[in-house]
């Protein structure tokens, strides 16, 4: 018999999705594949040199649970630099991945039946992390007119004597949408107010396509005093499979992210760790020639979706993805799962995968990423016209 905490969770869609296409590409069967939230370029040769230079110079030893030095000293002076933020080695954990990086800060700040505030649409694990680490999370509803973004008084509603914390997404992972800093200001001071810890996911922050974006921790010492910052190199630098992401918090609380993560995995691989410090220190070309492909495809795959009769965008400014507005079918595909309708349909007649909206929280959305090729998502739009010209 399997634990409860294993019965209570969901298992990811977007995974369930990639492994759908997987396997219809091993029957022989094409599938344009838009649904995929990762880089289409490999990782640059400015990480891998140093990987392969820790390898040769034998850096396979144990090391710190939080992280290996030099790169958290590298962590430092980016968030410096690019962030305005200041931090010591010892208020940074490099994790297996930011969703490592998450685990750990639910681990270190709640408790059982503690409330998490997840806004909708959210990131698809944030609700089962908050489960799986005993929390409740608590759903707020945001308003497409305003981008899904929160607004104050929505926060304000959400807060009870059980409220511990607050995932803010920025960018979103399924929007796009990009806070600014009055709008973070607004909501960072309630936070402050309540003694509600702000976990911020900036896992795309170097793919922001505004003139300024505005890391939370960088808005007061207050604010920095009950923000967890959530990071990494998986998608400004095209690491995913390496897997590192990285914590930046006050100290006590590394220091207690840094005891689990001792006791659960010591510490990720080294020569990720290694490959990250490249990543950070040699690649800054390469991510700005990344975001530059990244607005492009952007801003065209935008102009040939709202071509299509019906259909709306959250304007995006930044990650790669679209959340496509697919409200207006309601009154013609019969079925009170819309979205799931609609991406199964794709996928089954029209051999493309898009994420279904509910997977985040929204049934009148679905999600396109635009991490491939122009000749990919032009096809891929197509294909949806094609479906909506039918109903």
């Amino acid at each position: 018999m399997l634990s409860n905490r294993v019965n209570n969770i969901t298992p990811s869609m977007t995974l369930g999705i990639s492994t759908k296409v997987k396997e219809l590409s091993r029957a022989g069967i094409e599938v344009l594949n838009l649904s995929i939230g990762e880089p289409d370029f490999f990782t640059p040769d400015g990480a891998k040199d140093s990987a392969i230079e820790a390898i040769h110079s034998n850096k396979t030893k144990y090391d710190a649970a939080t992280g290996v030095l030099e790169l958290r000293q590298a962590i430092c002076k980016k968030l410096e630099k690019e962030n305005s933020i200041s931090y010591r080695p010892e208020e940074i954990v490099v994790s297996s991945g930011a969703k490592h990086s998450i685990t750990n800060t639910l681990m270190a700040i709640t408790n059982p039946g503690d409330e998490v505030i997840v806004p909708i649409p959210y990131w698809v694990s944030y609700p089962e992390m908050v489960k799986l680490t005993e929390g409740v999370p608590v759903f707020v509803e945001t308003e497409f007119e305003n981008n899904f973004k929160l607004k104050p008084q929505e926060l304000r509603n959400a807060i009870t004597d059980k409220t511990k914390a607050i995932f803010i997404t920025n960018p979103s992972n399924p929007t796009g949408a990009v806070y600014t800093k009055d709008e973070l200001k607004a909501l960072a001071d309630i936070c402050v107010q309540h003694g509600i810890y702000i976990i911020a996911d900036e896992i795309y922050e170097r793919m922001c396509y505004l003139d300024e974006f505005t890391s939370i921790a960088s808005l007061s010492e207050e604010i920095k005093e009950i923000t967890i910052t959530i990071n990494g190199l998986s998608k400004s630098v095209s690491m995913t499979g390496w897997r590192v992401g990285y914590t930046a918090s006050r100290a006590d609380i590394a220091k207690g992210m840094g005891s689990i993560q001792g006791h659960l995995v010591s510490h990720p691989s080294t020569i990720s760790q290694y490959a990250a410090i490249g990543g950070l220190t040699n690649c800054d070309d390469d991510i700005a020639h990344m975001k530059s492909v990244y607005k492009q495809r952007k801003d065209q795959a935008i102009e040939w979706i709202e071509a299509i009769e019906g259909l709306s965008v959250v304007k995006p400014d930044g990650a790669f993805y679209i959340f496509i507005n697919i409200g207006p079918l309601r009154d013609k595909i019969d079925s009170k799962d819309l979205s799931l309708t609609v991406c199964n349909r794709l996928l089954d007649e029209y051999k493309v995968a898009f994420v279904p909206g509910v997977a985040f929280g929204h049934d009148d959305f679905i999600r396109m990423s635009y991490a491939t090729d122009l000749d990919t998502i032009k096809e891929g739009i197509e294909r949806l016209k094609n479906l909506v010209d039918t109903l």
